[in-house]
């Protein structure tokens, strides 16, 4: 009997998951595993969580999720927890596989994991098969290497949207061979180390981890309200659901892909017609393809003080006072703190409230913009590493930017964007 196991990460989902399909098609049974590992939970340099508790309590709920829907198709989920270089070296031999199969990754860290599981899984005969099941558009079919992809965006979405095409999502699996797997074992949050935090009830929405949710998230923003075809016109909004897809915490772990988005839209397209706001949905998935690309091509460079830019930057000495006031909402300027305080309360703040707060630290309290990027990594429900880091960088000017150093006048923002100071006084009141 061949056995596979298919170890899932930041794609904890059925639809478009190429990295099951494969190993389906190549075995005789799959054992399906998720290894909590303890490097994603320690505290990091800066002083912040890796992981923090909105982010955690989503996977765990995206986790619960997926163990349903693997169990419909005669499978389950196994749960692990430890390091990865020795968790899933150890379930290979339990189960004496000869395959591991998972999701490729790109950045730094997650790519020094990926290696040491490599090694450790060839001596013991094992292979690990990665897949790329992230973006839109496969890396494989961009008009150009990885090395020689444009460090500016623009030039880049030209060319791709000319010369590449979108691959067709893949089905969800319909049966799946597997042993018996046990009932799902979960840790809980003060096993990881963190405690609960209940998601304010002012909160733009309240998100649930898993594919399921995700797909519904889709079929009410597309089909049911019809919101995308108001996209362009709401997506700089700061209150309410509707404003924006909120998609993007079920993509940061996978619980729906930028193909499935697709798939859906063009099939949206057909029946209610395109405009500029569905075009500007892909639009921003590209965005997103962007910033991994950048990652695979610059690595490490976009965790560093200086960026990808290498041009020396004036930075005041760390001020950890400073930091703590801009965290905790209360810097004085009342367009900041109260995006701030929706972080700190929610887990979530609007794209036009993350570039404004991170401008404010680059360019007003000229602090190192990491502890920035590193706090959001913490909070966030949404955090994608890659976006996350390539936005930052790119807010601080160290990043794909060609203007450079990119300045957010914030009171006019606030007159633009809030102008009823409907936002501000949503957050600001006690």
């Amino acid at each position: 009997m061949r056995t596979t196991i298919v170890w899932f990460k930041t794609d904890l989902r059925l639809h478009d998951n190429e990295t099951i399909i494969k190993a389906i098609a190549q075995s005789d049974q799959i054992i399906p595993v998720y290894c909590f590992d303890d490097t994603e939970y320690v505290t990091t340099e800066f002083g912040f969580k890796k992981t923090g508790s909105f982010r955690t309590h989503f996977l765990l709920e995206s986790l619960i999720d997926l163990d349903k829907n693997l169990r419909e198709l005669g499978s389950g989920l196994l749960i692990l927890k430890g390091k990865s270089e020795i968790e899933i070296p150890n379930i290979v031999q339990q189960y004496k596989a000869t395959k591991v199969f998972a999701k490729k990754e790109v950045s730094y860290e997650e790519k020094q994991t990926e290696e040491k599981v490599r090694d450790a899984l060839f001596k013991l005969k094992c292979e690990l098969k990665t897949f790329s099941t992230s973006t839109l558009y496969h890396a494989e079919d961009l008009p150009f290497s990885i090395k020689d992809i444009p460090d500016v965006f623009t030039n880049f979405r030209k060319k791709t949207e000319k010369d590449a095409a979108i691959r067709t999502a893949f089905e969800a699996p319909n049966q799946i061979k597997s042993l018996e797997i046990p009932v799902l074992n979960l840790p809980t949050l003060d096993e990881l180390g963190l405690e609960f935090i209940n998601i304010d009830s002012r909160a733009v929405i309240q998100f649930k981890g898993g594919e399921t949710e995700a797909i519904k998230r889709l079929n009410y923003y597309f089909f049911e309200s019809k919101c995308i075809s108001n996209y362009k016109e709401t997506r700089n909004g700061m209150v309410g659901a509707d404003y924006s897809s909120k998609f993007s915490a079920w993509l940061a772990l996978g619980c729906i892909s930028p193909r499935f988005i697709y798939d859906e839209l063009k099939k949206y397209e057909l029946q209610f017609g395109a405009n500029q706001s569905t075009y500007w949905l892909i639009f921003e998935l590209l965005w997103r393809d962007y910033f991994r690309f950048m990652m695979k091509k610059h690595n490490a460079k976009f965790f560093q003080q200086a960026g990808i830019q290498d041009k020396g930057m004036y930075i005041n000495k760390h001020n950890t006072q400073e930091l703590q006031k801009w965290i905790n909402g209360e810097t004085d300027v009342d367009f900041v703190d109260a995006n701030m305080i929706e972080l700190k309360h929610t887990g979530f703040m609007s794209n036009r409230g993350r570039q404004n707060v991170a401008s404010y630290l680059c360019n007003d309290l000229k602090l190192d913009w990491r502890y920035g990027a590193a706090y959001f990594e913490q909070q966030l429900i949404d955090y994608d590493v890659c976006s996350n880091w390539g936005n930052w960088a790119y807010l601080a000017g160290v990043g794909n930017d060609p203007r450079g150093n990119r300045y957010f006048n914030i009171e006019k923002q606030a007159a633009d964007y809030d102008k009823d100071k409907k936002y501000r006084n949503l957050w600001l009141k006690s």
